[in-house]
């Protein structure tokens, strides 16, 4: 796979404006994943989960760059590159046809990198072979991706740091989407 997965000719940028660019994650990324993972818990998933629940989830992995580091190893990660810091990543477990996890910084969201994110991931995933993606989501991310066409088709339970917390387990069909 190309490092670089945005469109070709899609680079220039107007002046004062922040480029955004989706590659494969690079070593470097990690600090910055680990802070996207922190507030994205912390301030995004604020509407759906106790403080005491998101405290929980985030101290699950570690505020550490080595710790996200070693996850480049065990799982595909693509990320959203806002001039040159990762502000979104994606990881996938290719061979599972899983994608483990999805997170944007939360005063980014909405604007479209996580969904980008997804697009790439589903071409991946059906370059490899796959006609399903499955994932288990946040009740956060679990509402905009059934928007997206993923099909809900169960809910578990996670322990996290002694609070229990509710997330949705979809899957969606793969098609070819242009990009």
């Amino acid at each position: 796979m190309n490092e670089t997965l945005t469109p070709a000719g899609t680079e220039a940028r107007r002046p004062g404006s922040a480029r955004i660019c989706y590659r494969q994650a690079r070593a470097r990324d990690a600090a910055d994943q680990a802070e996207v993972f922190h507030h994205a818990v912390m301030q995004g998933a604020m509407s759906h989960y106790s403080v005491a629940e998101r405290e929980a989830w985030a101290s699950a992995l570690p505020r550490d760059a080595s710790a996200w580091a070693a996850r480049h190893a065990l799982f595909t990660t693509l990320v959203a590159d806002c001039d040159g810091r990762c502000v979104g990543f994606l990881e996938m477990d290719i061979p599972r046809g899983r994608i483990e996890t999805l997170y944007v910084w939360p005063s980014l969201s909405r604007r479209g990198m996580g969904s980008t994110l997804l697009i790439h991931a589903e071409r991946l995933l059906m370059e490899q072979g796959h006609d399903w993606a499955h994932i288990e989501a946040s009740l956060v991310l679990a509402e905009r991706l059934v928007r997206r066409g993923w099909q809900e088709v169960g809910e578990e339970w996670v322990e996290r740091g002694g609070e229990r917390l509710c997330r949705k387990r979809l899957a969606k069909r793969l098609a070819a989407v242009e990009t």
